[in-house]
């Protein structure tokens, strides 16, 4: 077999493995491969060793995801090992290790595929497997489930050791095919690609029948009558209520995007009697408490209980959460501890509602969350068959603040601009507010995208990347109901609101005489009412998460510039120009700054001039409708012709923090039209 194909084949037995959530969770375990190249200095034949590298998911992973090392050096590491005490030490040699460029940098469990002596080794996060690894007999049930064909190996923190100890397991136990590793997951072997993963899957489903069938009923205890999840709608409305209140707490140390998750396995866990006992025991796979923290926040009310009376509770909760991590910290730290990265919870349990997760961005909310359901599912399989029985507070710090993990989080690039901030765009489905949802998302924004046209709304969050980076919400604006359904979606998608742009609008061009009052009505509507009814939602959001934000106004240099057969269309934004000042006002006391843009007419790209207004304000000015753009650009100061991307850069200046001191304030982005300086 060619170099090119051990590597395809590893990657090929990695992603099925990936793709089935029974058998791992998302960037857990490590796949390898063993065979051997020609090197291309000597010629040689020589031992080389595939194994996925630091990071990634082995759903997705790809070659270049793979560290290539050469097993000899490999081997020549067990005659210098220090010994447990400085294995960490361990992790720069391999780097030395490494053959040619070497793939991508080898991970804390490179040790483990390539002292094991097989061929091909897989270490996976099975909910199953684990549940039994975390049970309080595990190691007794491990023989009960698979005989002499796995093998229990005592909880060790990952590393040099862990594949030392591994590999003699496996000299002392020919007749196996892998090990439980306590409190930790699973790790198989095999002589072919196909044999390996044939005995990853053999563990993972025997344990799954294990459990099945072995298991008790309830093992999460009898349901706490009034705890039971909330019908569908009024579920949501709840969680849409907790959601900016939870937010703000998780952000308390740290600024944090948000994940809502009301799957049944959720509701089920917090609706039974042993909830508050399990929650307290927190996770135990590195991969689940690394994401999740030590244990989650659990909110002990039922969720019939008054809205006022759960967030004052969940104040308190949070305060004692707060003080209890910083003694789990200052129980443990040592001198050469990380200092502490933050002391809110990153999973917070509400009864008959669902889990909120929190982190640096969408995905990593949505995959703490994740994580969390992993832990659920190993608490009821090792409660089924036994009782839940994690590695102890001490180890879990050890990970949560070892040195390696805290260089891995001292690599990550910088965060952008606007990285865990959450925009709400209006009329985001085209011109303007397209590119403002575009040019948001790119310094770092979730965002939200609204628009009457939900069909182009869609089409814009699935160019910016999906739904960890935007979703699509329908709205009308003028309908206040409609624009509370829009930030209910918003907030149960990102957790909150941060950044809410009204640039929603349409556009009548007519003489005084000709104006009617359907479109005296319509241009207000849409704009003064639907600014009004926007604002008014978003500053609910904003004042109960108590972390400041941002609402900007997609004005125009009408509403200070006095045009021609243009009363409705000035007269509305002359009325968004002044709630910029009003709310500037009202809502500084909050931190929440208010400021507004006042662009030219933009006619490349816009969805107004595309449906008529372009026609018809080339018509007052008597140049040809292609030529307009034109026409704008040579009345200014400047000669050039404003664009959708210019206002973009407006609302990126006033929102991306250099101006966190300024509210109540228009920016011209007109090209320099005199006639509308502000005065």
């Amino acid at each position: 077999m060619t170099v090119t194909d051990t590597a395809a084949e590893l990657v090929a037995r990695s992603n099925r493995l990936g793709a089935d959530p029974r058998n791992t969770n998302y960037a857990g375990g490590n796949t390898s491969a063993k065979g051997t190249a020609t090197d291309p200095v000597t010629q040689q034949p020589v031992d080389l060793v595939w194994v996925k590298g630091s990071g990634g998911d082995l759903g997705t992973l790809t070659a270049a995801g793979l560290a290539v090392l050469r097993q000899d050096r490999l081997n020549a590491l067990v005659d210098v090992y220090p010994g447990v005490e400085r294995e960490d030490e361990m992790v720069a040699a391999f780097d030395y290790c490494l053959h040619g460029k070497g793939g991508a940098a080898p991970s804390i469990d490179t040790a483990m595929h390539g002292l094991v002596d097989a061929p091909h080794v897989d270490h996976l996060h099975p909910d199953s497997g684990i549940a039994l690894a975390t049970a309080a007999d595990g190691e007794k049930l491990t023989a009960e489930c698979f005989g002499g064909r796995v093998v229990w190996v005592p909880w060790r923190r990952p590393g040099f050791q862990l594949g030392l100890d591994i590999a003699q397991v496996k000299r002392d136990n020919p007749q196996a095919i892998g090990v439980i590793l306590g409190g930790h997951g699973i790790t198989a072997w095999g002589d072919t690609s196909a044999e390996c993963e044939a005995n990853s899957l053999e563990i993972i489903r025997t344990a799954e029948r294990f459990l099945a069938e072995r298991g008790k009923a309830e093992p999460f205890g009898a349901v706490v009558p009034g705890f039971e999840a909330l019908p569908t709608e009024q579920r949501r409305q709840r969680a849409a209520a907790l959601a900016p209140v939870i937010r703000g707490l998780a952000s308390t140390g740290n600024p944090q995007v948000g994940h809502f998750n009301d799957d049944d396995v959720v509701l089920e866990f917090t609706a039974r009697e042993k909830l508050a006992e399990l929650a307290a025991l927190g996770t135990s796979c590195p991969d689940h408490f690394l994401r999740t923290k030590v244990r989650p926040l659990v909110l002990d009310l039922p969720p019939a209980a008054p809205l006022e009376e759960a967030v004052t509770r969940l104040k308190e909760l949070h305060l004692q959460y707060r003080e209890d991590y910083a003694a789990y910290y200052d129980r443990h730290a040592e001198p050469d501890s990380p200092p502490m990265r933050g002391a809110d919870p990153a999973v917070v349990l509400v009864p008959g509602v669902g889990m909120f997760s929190f982190g640096k961005d969408k995905q990593t909310a949505r995959v703490a969350g994740e994580f969390y359901v992993n832990a659920i599912n190993v608490m009821r399989g090792a409660e089924a068959v036994s009782s839940y029985a994690p590695i102890d507070e001490r180890e879990k710090f050890r990970i949560e603040y070892w040195a390696l993990e805290e260089a891995k989080l001292q690599r990550m690039p910088k965060p952008k601009p606007l990285a865990t901030r959450i925009a709400f765009v209006t009329g985001g489905g085209s011109g303007i507010g397209k590119a403002i949802a575009h040019r948001l998302a790119a310094e770092g924004a979730c965002v939200v995208v609204a628009d009457l046209d939900t069909a182009a709304a869609e089409a814009v969050a699935k160019e910016i990347g999906g739904p960890d980076q935007a979703i699509a919400v329908g709205a009308d604006v003028s309908s206040e109901a409609a624009v509370a359904a829009a930030f209910e979606q918003a907030v149960l998608a990102f957790g909150g609101v941060d950044l809410v742009v009204n640039n929603a609008g349409l556009s009548i061009s007519k003489p005084l005489l000709e104006t009617t009052e359907k479109d005296w009505d319509l241009q207000h509507d849409v704009m003064a009412k639907g600014s009004f009814l926007v604002s008014r939602a978003a500053a609910k959001v904003l004042i109960d998460q108590a972390i400041g934000g941002d609402i900007v106004y997609i004005s125009s240099k009408n509403a200070v510039f006095a045009g021609p057969n243009n009363v409705a269309y000035g007269a509305a934004k002359a009325d968004q120009a002044h709630q910029v000042r009003l709310l500037a006002a009202e809502l500084g006391g909050h931190g929440i700054r208010v400021n507004g843009v006042n662009p030219d007419g933009v006619v490349r790209g816009s969805g107004i001039f595309a449906k008529g207004w372009g026609a018809q304000r080339a018509a007052v000015y008597g140049v040809p409708e292609s030529e307009l753009g034109a026409f704008y650009a040579q009345r200014t100061l400047l000669k050039r012709e404003v664009l959708p991307e210019h206002v973009a850069a407006a609302v990126f200046a006033l929102a991306g923090g250099d101006l966190s001191h300024t509210t109540g304030l228009h920016v011209p982005v007109d090209a320099g039209v005199a006639a509308a300086f502000l005065r």
